[in-house]
């Protein structure tokens, strides 16, 4: 019985962590940032309130959101936010995390200050 515990245990705590944020810290010019699991920097946009994404249609299309899996749940400073079109969306301290598509490898941070409402996502 012990044996089927432990394995119970392990299988939650691994999906658990499939679930986790899907984020790093890369040292960039301007310091350290959060990146994608693909290594690319995240950004905040200044037009979203805590929980509520307004980057949709051409602004997503050029500030892809940071998706989230069904089944991703919160954690830390970490939660899921449903966008307008239901889908989810990662966000950091409740502000909605996205890549910029002018960023082209690891610790570019070209998108940061854009229109004056683009930030980079810091750890």
């Amino acid at each position: 019985m012990k044996t089927a515990m432990t394995a119970a245990t392990a299988f939650f705590l691994l999906a658990g962590a499939a679930l986790a944020a899907p984020v790093t810290t890369v040292s960039t010019e301007k310091g350290d940032v959060l990146a994608g699991e693909n290594g690319m920097t995240l950004y905040t946009f200044k037009n979203d309130s805590e929980g509520v994404s307004n980057c949709n249609g051409g602004c997503a299309a050029n500030w892809p959101p940071l998706m989230a899996d069904d089944g991703a749940m919160a954690e830390g400073d970490y939660s899921v936010i449903t966008r307008a079109d239901g889908s989810k969306q990662w966000a950091k301290g409740g502000m909605p995390l996205y890549f910029w598509v002018k960023d082209a490898k690891t610790g570019d941070v070209t998108g940061d200050g854009v229109n004056g409402v683009w930030d980079l996502a810091r750890p």
